[in-house]
């Protein structure tokens, strides 16, 4: 099997019909991903056909669940640009901004926005902690950090009003759940079932109080 065949297969799947020339754009990201990782390390994954499992098709699960929540979206320790910039691809009416602390990774996303022709992504390369953006997201999603609490102690500050914080998780996360501050509400988890993945994963959502 092809990538190109196993995305198709996985969208089938997943039901989701892309924009014309995503497909197109979500291979090419990969193709850029592997080039810049022989010098970056941006991912442990080298086999194509893996890549579009654990990268396009594990980010793009949670389109759906995210199609009701309008707004601009963060990804942030996006690393490589996951899920962003599938995100981004597949959803170009939303603005997206990418986030990430390490400049060389930051550097890869500024480059893979240009040639990918992204005109509804923006980079942001810096800690979160400091980041203080003019307004606040409707979506703060992350797969990158290390636990639920820690992900809502860095980047509470950076919801809107009404926005909502997404922890992408694979197992159910009874312990994290159980440590979540008394002011955030993250009752409202999501089961995910990956095309062409054979593991658990769950999308976290999260309210945090003023």
């Amino acid at each position: 099997m092809t990538p190109r065949m196993a995305l198709q297969r996985g969208l089938g799947e997943l039901e989701l019909t892309l924009p014309p020339g995503a497909t197109e754009k979500l291979l090419a990201y990969l193709e850029l991903l592997a080039k810049w990782n022989k010098t970056y390390n941006l991912t442990a994954i080298r086999d194509p056909l893996q890549a579009v499992s654990h990268h396009l098709l594990d980010s793009l699960v949670v389109l759906r669940e995210l199609s009701d929540r309008a707004g601009v979206l963060a990804d942030v320790g996006s690393g490589g640009g996951l899920p962003g910039i599938p995100l981004a691809i597949a959803d170009p009416a939303r603005r997206v901004t990418l986030n990430d602390a390490n400049e060389k990774k930051g550097a890869f996303l500024r480059q893979a926005v240009i040639e990918l022709g992204l005109r509804n992504t923006d980079v942001h390369v810096g800690r979160v902690e400091d980041w203080r953006p003019a307004e606040g997201f409707a979506i703060v999603i992350s797969r990158g950090f290390a636990s639920l609490v820690d992900f809502l102690s860095a980047c509470r500050h950076l919801t809107a009003p009404t926005g909502v914080l997404a922890a992408m998780k694979g197992a159910y996360p009874v312990a994290e759940l159980a440590q979540v501050p008394a002011d955030c509400d993250c009752r409202e988890v999501r089961r995910l079932k990956v095309p062409l993945l054979d593991a658990e994963r769950h999308l976290v959502f999260c309210k945090a109080g003023a």
